[in-house]
């Protein structure tokens, strides 16, 4: 069943992150928002859920649907790596670098509000 609970998060974090990549597409913008939106908004959701779990709060089914599955299927690590690579073999290498930093920051930052949210 765990597999299944995780596939269903997946699932649905996938067609959200998907969501958000059609909606910017229209605005033709060169830096990846995209991927940072999607990954900032799954770091609050993560934090809030881990701070959930650290209080008992949420079952290990809820935590495989949601921290294992929708978070993992909502956020991408390999689409901002690709996305980064891009921006550097394109010629953006202040944008590829401010890609990297302004997501490790507010990605963290992210996952602090989640966590306090939560807690």
């Amino acid at each position: 069943m765990n597999f299944l609970y995780v596939f269903l998060g997946g699932g649905l974090g996938s067609i959200c992150r998907y969501g958000i990549a059609v909606v910017m597409k229209s605005y033709h913008l060169t830096f990846p928002y995209a991927t940072l939106i999607a990954n900032i908004l799954s770091c609050i959701v993560l934090g809030y859920l881990v701070a959930l779990t650290q209080r008992s709060a949420l079952s290990s089914t809820y935590a495989l649907i949601f921290a294992t599955g929708f978070c993992g299927g909502f956020s991408t690590f390999s689409t901002f790596s690709v996305e980064t690579f891009a921006l550097f073999s394109n010629g953006h290498p202040f944008l590829a670098l401010a890609n990297i930093g302004f997501s490790l920051l507010v990605c963290l930052g992210a996952i602090y509000l989640g966590m306090k949210l939560g807690g």
